[in-house]
């Protein structure tokens, strides 16, 4: 998982010329890690946009519906860490190449048994964590070809994949209605398939991979405060992100009685606007410092999620829920400018743990909705304490900005 480039012979001679992006790299594992993890982060909320559909075949309750939807975020931070892991001892590629197939299969078999159960979809909810693994080895992949000035390119191509998620928003339930949501998981097989091969053929493996890292190694940041806090604020931003990603589709088609086609649409729209802003927000954290950034960020958010708590109209939610993930994209993206300035040296392993806390945040905002929905018969308590919790982070940047400007060796702001 560890995000490094190949290192030139170091000499006495004088440092080469900078080369242009396209030359400095491998272009074909570029394109490859960008296809992988935008159909991979397309699967890993399929769930969500189907779940109107399931939870009226299956009989859910409004807990089991969060629940359901919740898992593959879960699972995904979770399997985040142990991709890092195959990542430093096999390889990116294959553990690519492992981890696409374990998906296909998971989504072959469920579409040929069918799902009848509340478990059944649990149990897929965990194979589709896989996918949402995929960040651990996606960036990798790619970011490893590239030289210190044009890892920020690197990473925002390859990680632009998370746009998958408004593809599955988008077909999920309007293939759902035309062939049945259980034939929309073997329906996933056919990119899903399409992207391996390309995958197996163009993505190439960096030479001078950096040396595997002992287990002890990957806890060695929990140690220091600083990681904590860029976990917890990640957990906000990405948290947020992914966990109204997933759990939308309900909320519209519950709260408005809209058709999850309906639903599907403007869940789309509220996605696409925070996967565009992400690698805008590292560029806002760039010329005005990440912690600054960040405490625009949780005002924003958490002004537009207590609105839409109180949102009266379709509308009115609608546009409360974009600003919230233009808000939560920007977080994205600014938490990832400060998160090299501080473990430059551990940059692989900060990536995969600050990614995983951020599973754990949208785990949480996908399952706390439908309990909050069950208990009182509104989804208004769970965007309520999740606006707090954005609160809360703004309150934890204002405590540590000043440290952090007066400690932290970059060059860069914070």
């Amino acid at each position: 998982m560890a995000t490094a480039y190949w290192d030139r012979e170091a000499g006495d001679e004088a440092p080469a010329a900078p080369t242009s992006f396209w030359k400095a790299g491998h272009a074909p594992t570029l394109i490859a890690a960008f296809l992988y993890f935008d159909l991979a982060f397309m699967v890993w909320v399929l769930l969500g946009p189907l779940a109107p559909m399931i939870s009226q075949t299956l009989a859910l309750t409004p807990a089991e519906k969060g629940l359901m939807v919740a898992t593959p975020t879960l699972a995904g931070a979770l399997l985040r860490v142990v991709n890092g892991l195959l990542v430093d001892r096999i390889g990116p590629k294959l553990s690519g190449a492992i981890s696409q197939l374990i998906v296909i299969a998971g989504l072959f078999t469920a579409w040929v048994a069918g799902i009848d159960s509340f478990a059944g979809t649990l149990a897929l909810g965990v194979i589709l964590g896989f996918a949402g693994a995929s960040f651990a080895i996606a960036l990798p992949l790619a970011s490893r070809w590239y030289p210190p000035e044009h890892q920020g390119k690197a990473m925002g191509l390859a990680g632009m994949g998370n746009s998958g998620t408004v593809l599955a928003s988008l077909f999920a339930p309007m293939l759902a209605k035309m062939f049945g949501w259980n034939a929309v998981l073997g329906l996933a097989c056919i990119p899903l398939t399409i992207v391996f091969v390309a995958y197996v053929i163009m993505a190439k493996d960096a030479p001078n991979a950096p040396a595997p890292k002992k287990l002890i190694d990957y806890f060695q940041p929990l140690k220091v405060a600083d990681a904590w806090w860029l976990m917890a604020f990640y957990a906000v931003t990405f948290g947020g992100f992914v966990g109204l990603a997933a759990s939308l589709p309900i909320y519209f088609t519950d709260q408005f009685g809209l058709t999850p086609i309906v639903a599907g649409y403007c869940t789309a729209g509220c996605v696409f606007a925070g996967s565009l802003v992400r690698p805008l927000g590292g560029a806002l954290a760039d010329r005005i410092g990440g912690s600054r950034a960040l405490m625009i960020v949780y005002a924003v958010a958490a002004l537009a999620l207590a609105g839409v708590a109180f949102a009266p109209t379709l509308a009115a939610a609608l546009a409360l829920f974009v600003v919230a993930m233009l808000a939560l994209g920007t977080g994205n993206g600014s938490v990832f400018q400060l998160v090299p300035q501080r473990f430059q040296a551990e940059i692989g392993i900060m990536t995969g743990l600050v990614g995983m806390a951020g599973g754990v945040g949208g785990f949480y905002l996908a399952s706390s909705l439908g309990v909050a929905k069950q208990l009182t018969g509104s989804f208004a308590p769970g965007f309520l304490i999740f606006a707090g919790l954005a609160l809360l982070a703004l309150l934890g940047v204002l405590l540590v900005k000043a440290k952090w400007r007066a400690s932290w060796t970059t060059g860069a702001r914070i």
